[in-house]
């Protein structure tokens, strides 16, 4: 007969084949939905083993009723969260569901210490003695604590900053640098003290030092930066689900987090060739620097334009290119954005959408609100599948999107994002930007395609205007 244990460690490897199938379906608009189920198939089975763990083990009948209470309410909180949350949430959200594993990889490490190291007489630890892996054990915990801990404050402050709960500028205290890397050296020093003699003040530094390095890492880092501080602390929370994974003796847990960190790792090292950034500079935070107050001066007159006006330019027009960017998240535009290009589709122009990859404050935030409307994925293309196309285009429409086409970024070395790699939308042959105001972009740079000869600014709420050029047509 197959034993409950055989049959976990079956499931364990099932879980993670759908885990990675999961990855795979996400990577490709067409797979997402496919994808998105395969992770929940993946969670449903981890879930179903670990409750046949827990109720195997008869002397722990109250493990399994918290255990199945946990599981429900999570459930129910995390169904009504999915439920309310609007997509311009969703990116804060995110960040604060990374804090979660963060928290979880600091309890499980204080639990194991408590339960092996504090107690070097108990069975738990005579056992690891034994087989030589009491030491290996305690670099388990301290590491496992402190990647969770800079997880959970990191993951904190990514979430007050997008949420515009604190300020999105970069904390700038002297010798952030160096702070970072005394902390980190610390860390291992402390580790290193820790594993030769355990104790419950030296877990407490190591905890405490993790806590502050995690804030300090994030708040350093300026609002225009956090898509790709969302993406990397997506890494962070993979990272400390490995370690849990190690420390619990979780062969999957251990899949799960390489699978998370890795891919996490990747997405960011993409998004910081997007943004002309260092990876290095990434992790060692503090990268992102906010423009200086004269950024946002104009630098020259610009031409507003009506939407009756816009409508008759997109009649006449053979191409037109959509660059959507944050403000289009915000003003909830991408059902009329789909119904226009709908229309224009239907009178045979040819209409497609550029995505820079940084857009919005979300990886693919852009994306998935597309998609959330209906537009066909094959019009949907990034940045560098389309930029060599914008000058055969007839009409740009800048919906929303403000650092991610601005041409001082390839034009001005003295800007502060001078090397970002830009939409290049000012060599098509009409721009229309849609705006509330002139106001900079979340980076504080202001944008010279404003005041060009072929840009027009179409001033309002981005949904209500187009709105009336649907009307118009």
């Amino acid at each position: 007969m197959l034993s409950i244990e055989t049959a976990v460690s079956a499931a364990y490897v099932v879980a993670a084949l759908l885990f990675i199938l999961a990855l795979a379906g996400l990577s490709k608009h067409e797979t997402a939905k496919a994808g998105n189920t395969f992770g929940i198939l993946g969670m449903s089975v981890a879930l179903v083993a670990t409750i046949a763990v827990v109720a195997d083990d008869g002397l722990r009948t109250t493990g399994l009723i918290l255990l199945i209470a946990a599981i429900v309410i999570g459930a129910a909180i995390g169904l009504w969260r999915a439920r309310v949350v609007e997509m311009t949430g969703m990116p804060e959200l995110i960040a604060l569901l990374h804090s979660f594993v963060g928290a979880a990889a600091v309890m499980v490490g204080w639990n194991r210490y408590l339960h092996v190291e504090a107690h070097p007489d108990g069975p738990a630890a005579r056992a690891l003695d034994a087989i030589g892996l009491l030491g290996i054990h305690a670099a388990e915990v301290s590491i496992s604590v402190f990647i969770g801990a800079v997880t959970l404050t990191g993951s904190i402050v990514a979430f007050l900053k997008l949420s515009a709960r604190i300020s999105s500028s970069p904390m700038m205290l002297p010798g952030k640098n160096a702070l970072n890397i005394g902390a980190l050296a610390a860390f291992v020093a402390l580790t290193a003290w820790f594993v030769v003699s355990p104790s419950l003040w030296l877990l407490l530094v190591i905890t405490a030092l993790a806590l502050a390095l995690g804030w300090h890492l994030v708040a350093s880092i300026g609002g225009g930066d956090m898509p790709v501080v969302v993406s990397m602390l997506n890494s962070y929370s993979g990272w400390a689900a490995a370690a849990l994974g190690f420390l619990l003796r979780n062969d999957l847990l251990i899949i799960v987090g390489a699978l998370v960190g890795s891919s996490g790792a990747f997405l960011s090292y993409i998004m910081c060739k997007g943004m002309n950034r260092s990876f290095l500079s990434v992790i060692a935070g503090g990268f992102g620097m906010e423009a200086p107050a004269s950024g946002g001066e104009e630098q020259g007159e610009h031409r507003e334009v009506q939407a009756d006006e816009v409508a008759e330019m997109l009649t006449g027009a053979s191409s037109v290119i959509i660059t959507p960017g944050y403000g289009m998240a915000v003003a909830q535009a991408q059902y009329p954005v789909a119904e226009l290009t709908a229309k224009l589709r239907a009178k045979g122009i040819d209409v497609r959408f550029g995505i820079h990859p940084v857009a919005g404050r979300l990886p693919g935030h852009m994306n998935v609100l597309l998609a959330e409307a209906k537009v066909p994925y094959d019009i949907v293309l990034e940045m560098d599948e389309i930029n060599d196309d914008f000058a055969d285009t007839s009409v740009v429409l800048v919906i929303g999107a403000n650092d991610t086409v601005n041409p001082a970024a390839s034009e001005d070395p003295s800007s502060p994002i001078a090397g970002m790699p830009v939409l290049h939308v000012w060599e098509a042959e009409n721009v229309v930007v849609f705006k509330r105001s002139m106001a900079a972009g979340y980076a504080g740079v202001q944008n010279p395609l404003f005041f060009r000869e072929n840009t027009q600014m179409l001033f309002g709420d981005a949904k209500d205007r187009v709105d009336d050029i649907i009307r118009a047509l």
